[in-house]
């Protein structure tokens, strides 16, 4: 995934709530280039979010763990079982980006802790010397920007190396700005374009979540270029309920 960003192709992933290994291995036999293991509001634990990322890199797919805060455990966890990068949310200051990437990498760009004994590090001590220089250059941090804060602070947060992505959350910044659930309001999009101008001129990506297909290209052509498509629960509810509406009368 990171390669094919730094390439400046855009990239496709969904979110993943349901802990299963089986269901991810689905999702990732579509051809998308990423998932995000949700274990903000996901009920996975480490042990099945490791499987997920064995069943990710076997479909070629780059699993990304968001974890539930700025955790030094909770992301080094992350990565260490193989996640190809981490996604934290409420980012509001430059020194929450900070910590984010001291946490996410080895020095001397930061200070996540070493161990060559690990899915990531191969298991095994013969790769110990070069591990950290391969995981720095490899590991994908994505900053979640979601409230007024993190929009006020941004020029700041945009200076900070070792970030790639800025994940805007259309549900959580709507709120902030006093919409709750009003994700296609203009002052949400609006805001959603300023950052995007703002990111290209600092040489970081953008991300955001398309809840519906015609959202896609629209926000493909706003300049997106990390595009999250729903979540697998929904996915799988609405696909359900769609037959169900057609058997009851109510659809075609």
């Amino acid at each position: 995934m990171l390669e094919k960003l730094n390439n400046g192709q855009p990239v496709l992933g969904t979110w993943i709530v349901i802990p299963s290994i089986i269901s991810v291995d689905i999702i990732a036999s579509t051809g998308l280039d990423f998932v995000i293991v949700d274990r903000e509001h996901g009920p996975i634990s480490f042990e099945t979010a490791q499987e997920m990322a064995i069943s990710c890199e076997s479909q070629g797919v780059s699993p990304i763990m968001r974890v539930g805060d700025i955790d030094k455990a909770s992301i080094q966890n992350a990565l260490d079982i193989g996640m190809h990068g981490i996604q934290v949310p409420n980012v509001d200051t430059v020194q929450n980006a900070k910590d984010v990437v001291s946490c996410a990498k080895y020095p001397p760009a930061g200070e996540r802790g070493f161990s060559p004994f690990t899915r990531a590090g191969g298991y095994s001590i013969h790769n110990a010397k070069k591990l950290t220089s391969i995981a720095n250059d490899n590991t994908a941090v994505v900053l979640n920007i979601e409230g007024k804060d993190a929009v006020a602070n941004l020029d700041g947060i945009l200076k900070i190396d070792h970030v790639d992505v800025l994940f805007v959350g259309l549900f959580d910044l709507s709120k902030a700005l006093n919409i709750p659930g009003d994700v296609e309001n203009k002052i949400v999009l609006d805001t959603l374009r300023e950052i995007i101008e703002k990111a290209d001129k600092a040489g970081k990506y953008v991300g955001t979540i398309a809840t519906r297909k015609e959202k896609v290209k629209e926000f493909l052509d706003m300049g997106i270029k990390y595009m999250v498509y729903l979540v697998d629960c929904d996915v799988l509810r609405s696909s359900y309920a769609s037959i169900v509406d057609v058997f009851q009368g109510k659809g075609e």
